[in-house]
């Protein structure tokens, strides 16, 4: 199977498994990807994990073999098709976090972009090189890396193909952390650092920031207002202030 789902402990993990092809994004495997995501979000998971198989490549891209002598519109179709399974995976309503173990290409960077947290190796490297094929990204790339990353940043990536290495993709924020030690392992430990919250909460702190992007901040304060409201009135709220006052853990229902 090009996608592996698996469990661990309380969380998804999916695996892509074409190392043959540095697990690259075939229209097949894109699939099979939106349709492990639909069971993700189905079950009782409480945060997803991404990460390729081997220790050379996340994800090398787009599967360039498919993409030569199609027509406009079954390019426009293969377009939408791969910022369809990206939107799904960012609207999931639990947290994800890409495991980035290799290369990170075009598409690849594209699927860890549009993950919640992007880990990486030492020896990963990131890049949006479509224009080193004469074309652009078409999975969100242009739309997702300026949010992550700024304005110039992103037009240097973008209209260089500029590979970044794992350092410098951390300084420019777009990795969260370097992990030393075993990638699954050290992931499942950051994983854990924010899932024993109120998911439910997770899911409203999430959105607020996220609706940062694209709001004027008065607009953006009116929409944490409501969001906090709602937070306060859950079970799980009750539960963490006792559990403060009482000076105990907090025991959340995700209620």
């Amino acid at each position: 199977m090009a996608i592996e789902l698996s469990r661990h402990e309380e969380f998804a993990l999916i695996r892509l498994n074409r190392p043959q092809a540095l697990n690259a994004l075939s229209f097949s495997l894109l699939r099979d990807l939106g349709a492990a995501l639909d069971e993700v979000a189905a079950s009782d998971a409480r945060a997803l994990l991404i990460t390729g198989t081997g220790d050379k490549a996340f994800c090398a891209g787009a599967d360039i073999k498919e993409l030569t002598e199609r027509s406009l519109v079954a390019q426009k179709r293969g377009a939408e098709l791969g910022q369809a399974v990206m939107a799904r995976l960012d609207r999931l309503p639990i947290a994800s976090v890409a495991i980035i173990n290799g290369y990170a290409f075009g598409g690849g960077l594209e699927l860890a972009m549009a993950c919640t947290f992007r880990l990486a190796t030492p020896r990963a490297k990131v890049g949006l090189p479509e224009i080193k094929l004469g074309l652009i990204p078409g999975y969100g790339g242009t739309q997702r890396l300026p949010r992550l990353v700024g304005e110039a940043r992103a037009l240097e990536m973008v209209m260089t193909g500029k590979t970044v290495d794992a350092q410098t993709a951390l300084q420019w924020g777009l990795v969260n952390r370097i992990l030393d030690g075993d990638p699954l392992e050290q992931a499942l430990a950051f994983t854990r650092e924010f899932s024993h919250h109120s998911l439910p909460v997770l899911g409203f702190a999430r959105d607020a920031v996220r609706r940062a992007l694209d709001t004027p901040l008065h607009e953006g304060l009116k929409i944490e207002a409501d969001l906090s409201t709602l937070a306060y009135r859950t079970e799980d709220a009750n539960e963490g202030m006792a559990a403060f006052m009482e000076k105990r853990a907090a025991r959340f229902g995700d209620r």
